[in-house]
């Protein structure tokens, strides 16, 4: 039996939950073995050949391999390990939440200094807000996959 998440209408989010754990496992995995040199090493000279000695699907590897994180989150990625590739690429924290939004690094960190979004149309799902998927990099691949 599913669990009611009411949390699913909150827009531009995904919770990181049980379900998103199990999903996201060996991404997740992944991305933790980033934290030896020697794996760093070995992906960055085949990013495909290291990804496949992981059990992941086929479309969190396109992701990884894309530096698609928004995709990487629905399949299952946590930010918090998903840092791991960014670092490994030389990218800092905000450089890589500027790129989920679709914002450059310098309008994301503008946007944050002034406070973040605006909750004025991001409350639900449906509204028109900032944060609202057909407004972000995200919720435009989901509408054109028919989600």
């Amino acid at each position: 039996m599913a669990l009611d998440k009411p949390y699913k209408d909150i827009p531009g989010t995904i919770i990181f939950d049980a379900e998103q754990s199990r999903l996201g496992y060996h991404l997740n995995q992944f991305c933790m073995s980033l934290m030896k040199a020697e794996n760093r090493a070995r992906f960055k000279a085949d990013e495909r050949a290291y990804l496949d000695e992981w059990p992941m699907t086929e479309e969190q590897k396109l992701a990884v391999l894309a530096r698609d994180l928004n995709r990487c989150m629905v399949a299952g990625g946590n930010i918090y390990f998903l840092a791991k590739i960014g670092a490994t690429d030389g990218k800092s924290f905000q450089q890589m939440a500027g790129s989920m939004t679709g914002m450059s690094e310098e309008e994301y960190r503008d946007m944050m200094i002034a406070g973040g979004r605006s909750i004025s149309g991001n409350r639900v799902v449906g509204e028109d807000g900032d944060a609202q998927a057909n407004r972000q990099p995200q919720g435009k691949s989901q509408q054109k996959e028919g989600a």
